[in-house]
């Protein structure tokens, strides 16, 4: 529920702070005060277009702020899916500059026009006399049902079978596609992959089979220049170990004159480890070469073979072989098996199908069944708001199963006698629709959580005992989900749990709107306003009286 708003700088109003009760809040004033105003605002925050010609102050930003309570209506899941903070007092803001750029935010957090409708219309129903194309719509309608057949867990049911079905048919559609592309294609893919088999590749290394290539080709002389390398190092007169290991023994002789000294020693004697451990490498190196004839051409063979695939497939390396070859390798498989595999999708999306169908049954029949109720549910009070002839019917017929379930309905109305119910957009007039959108409504408040519900001017049309009937309904509705109305009508005004009163203030240069909460007396003395002009009389003030105490 809307816990509170703020509008700045928008349309008359300069600055308006707004705290609506939890149950039924009235909005009345002067015409042309700013009440209709503040739907433009609330139209901003429902991700309505932004124009800079509403700013009252062409130099400052336009900011509109809603905190609500969203404890109630489970939607963790949504702000998850939009990566949004979950907060039970979720605020959302819009803002629009001077030049024009529009900003839109919840819980500070930087959202697209489209998000913040998604989230902002699960919180706010804004309806007027005007706004009545969603009853036509068949997605509300079924919802509609659904929600007074108490249709959740058959819906979740549904989607399920709905989802299931669809992926069946993509992929048996998918394969079907391909099948005849795949048998065609079956003997190339197969060449291909033999080909890539054939080469080893899973325990091909290329730089270490490159490596041992160079060596290969360069054994002898890799061989006679360790001999030489050896042969200057280990042997000979002038040998250099033998002349380390003599340097060595020397600064030992007088390494403990100083620690200068020992540190030299220390490094010679390492050096002549490392350089013993040099040789020994060397030696097994030039130990371990031997020139393979066989081994040789196999190497090169594997180079050759490997280098002609890479250049075949466009490829740099050998991981990118491997990929193409398990790519292969389950196309072959899917060649080798694909009128079984064929086969097997086509039984699965046919048992999906049956699924589907007999959920979709179900579905149907659940709705058919609350039909006759919902109508009554709708037209007894519809009766009572003055549209005492009010016939209303569901058109009913079965189509092929899509996201909504297989049932194709059309909402038929009529508000005279001897006049068959008609599609809503041929019959309705502006005061009957809203009158028949706000039973709905009522019904609809009974079966699930709604968002506040906004009526502007709903009453429009409405007078004397009906109007009560209709301030009754309101204060009945409000009770079980917030409720704000703009109303011109005493008796609607009187049932109020909060009043906020809106008025015009010229004494500056530049009108504003303002907005206050009447307490009590001032209640009566504006609804008895309403009701007797400017100067109520005494009477007008008791009827204000008797009006709140009913």
């Amino acid at each position: 529920m809307l816990k509170h708003l703020t509008i700045k700088n928008y349309a008359l109003i300069k600055a308006l702070e707004l705290n609506p009760s939890d149950a039924l809040t009235v909005v009345t004033g002067e015409t042309g005060a700013g009440k209709s105003i503040m739907l433009g605002a609330l139209g901003l925050l429902m991700g309505n277009r932004a124009d800079t010609k509403v700013l009252w102050d062409e130099e400052e930003k336009c900011i509109i702020e809603g905190t609500f309570d969203i404890s109630g209506y489970k939607l963790k899941e949504v702000f998850k899916t939009e990566d949004l903070d979950y907060d039970q007092n979720t605020v959302i803001r819009r803002e629009i500059s001077p030049g024009g750029k529009s900003r839109a935010f919840i819980n500070d957090t930087p959202v697209t026009l489209e998000v913040m409708r998604k989230i902002s219309c699960l919180l706010l129903d804004v309806h007027s006399q005007h706004e009545t194309l969603q009853l036509g719509q068949q997605s509300f309608q079924l919802a509609l049902v659904d929600a007074f057949a108490n249709n959740n867990a058959i819906k979740e049911d549904y989607g399920k079978a709905w989802k299931h079905y669809t992926q069946t048919k993509k992929e048996y559609s998918t394969l079907k596609a391909e099948a005849e592309t795949l048998k065609a294609e079956g003997d190339y893919i197969r060449f291909q992959l033999d080909e890539l088999l054939k080469a080893d590749l899973d325990d091909l290394d290329q730089s270490k089979l490159e490596s041992e290539a160079k060596i290969m080709e360069h054994a002898e002389e890799i061989k006679q220049r360790f001999r030489t390398v050896l042969t200057l190092l280990q042997e000979g007169e002038y040998a250099s170990r033998s002349s380390i290991s003599e340097a060595r023994g020397l600064v030992q002789q007088v390494s403990t004159y100083s620690e200068k000294y020992t540190t030299l020693y220390n490094r010679l004697d390492s050096l002549l480890i490392e350089l013993d451990d040099v040789i020994d490498e060397l030696e097994k190196e030039e130990n371990s070469i031997e020139f393979d004839a066989e081994r040789a051409d196999l190497v090169k063979e594997r180079i050759s073979t490997l280098y002609r695939l890479l250049k075949k497939h466009r490829f740099s390396n050998v991981s990118e072989l491997i990929t193409l070859q398990e790519e292969l390798t389950q196309k072959a498989s899917i060649t080798d098996n694909v009128d079984e595999a064929l086969l097997k999708r086509k039984q699965a999306y046919e048992q999906a199908e049956k699924i589907l169908h007999s959920t979709a049954k179900l579905l149907s029949d659940s709705r058919k069944k609350v039909f006759a109720t919902l109508v009554k549910e709708i037209v007894s009070p519809l009766k009572e708001l003055g549209i005492p002839s009010a016939t209303l019917d569901f058109e009913h017929s079965l189509v092929e199963p899509g996201v909504t379930g297989a049932d194709k309905i059309e909402l038929l109305f009529s508000a005279n006698k001897g006049i068959s119910p008609k599609p809503l957009a041929q019959v309705a007039s502006g005061g009957e629709f809203a009158r028949l959108m706000f039973c709905i409504k009522q019904v609809m408040a009974e079966k699930q959580a709604m968002p506040t519900l906004v009526l502007d001017e709903i009453d429009t049309g409405v007078s004397g005992e009906i109007a009560l009937k209709l301030g009754s309904m309101m204060k009945k509705m409000a009770k079980r989900h917030q409720l704000i109305t703009i109303s011109h009508l005493p008796q609607i005004a009187a049932k109020g749990d909060a009043h906020f009163f809106v008025y015009k203030d010229n004494s500056s240069a530049k009108t504003v709107s303002l907005i206050k909460e009447l307490k009590e007396q001032e209640r009566i003395e504006k609804i008895a306003e309403m009701i007797g002009g400017a100067k109520p009389s005494k009477i007008a003030l008791d009827s204000a009286k008797e009006l709140m105490t009913h």
